[in-house]
């Protein structure tokens, strides 16, 4: 038997759940990607598309044949705008650390920006909720919020807004009850997880932006 094979197919079994091993590695990259988000540093991109790269597979269940069998396109998708944001991400990070030995400096995004987040925001769910429902997605309208949320959190972070802690939250606030209802119970641990954690990097780059003399016009 292919060893490779027998790993991407490893279960575990909790009480009458049957949960993946490559669901719980991808959820333990993304914990540490996060964690080198808050400490600023470059690695945190890499990192984070390798649990991505895992992470699609979990979710598309009924085409990698998982547990579930369940098709999450919005989870699914998200891994791969995450794989495609973090590409520019990390080579905006590895720009600015070569420009000004930092990879990123914490600011409040501009008004207009903040704008467009929010702009961005409501028509994208819209947009996408109709898509996964065409497409058969479970709870495509929370698929949809965090689907979008994700993505203008991650376009957040690389832009080094702070805001993006904050859009992580209501990330989370929807994730749980969608992940738990489907049965997906390592990635809603995360979402638990990063509940708590988001609030710790949004205090830690709201410290760092507060400390930092504004830059000169």
């Amino acid at each position: 038997m292919n060893p490779l094979l027998t790993l991407f197919d490893a279960e575990l079994h909790i009480g009458g759940a049957t949960i993946l091993w490559r669901e719980i590695v991808g959820n333990a990259f993304g914990i540490a990607s996060a964690i080198g988000g808050m400490k600023r540093v470059v690695w945190a991109w890499p990192v984070g598309i390798a649990g991505n790269a895992l992470l699609f597979t979990v979710f598309m269940g009924a085409l990698f044949h998982t547990p579930q069998e369940l098709n999450l396109y919005g989870q699914a998708g998200r891994q791969l705008m995450f794989i495609s944001v973090s590409v520019y991400g990390w080579t905006q990070w590895l720009r600015s650390r070569q420009e000004s030995g930092r990879a990123v400096l914490p600011r409040w995004a501009p008004g207009r920006d903040r704008l467009l987040l929010l702009l961005a925001m409501s028509v994208g769910t819209v947009a996408f909720a109709q898509i996964f429902a065409r497409l058969g997605s479970y709870g495509p309208w929370a698929e949809a919020w965090i689907f979008m949320g994700s993505m203008l959190a991650t376009y957040g972070m690389a832009r080094g807004w702070t805001e993006f802690w904050l859009i992580w939250i209501g990330v989370d606030l929807v994730g749980v009850p969608l992940l738990l209802g489907a049965g997906y119970y390592p990635s809603a641990i995360l979402y638990l997880v990063y509940a708590g954690f988001v609030v710790w990097g949004f205090a830690v780059w709201l410290r760092i932006q507060r400390a930092t003399p504004p830059a000169r016009v």
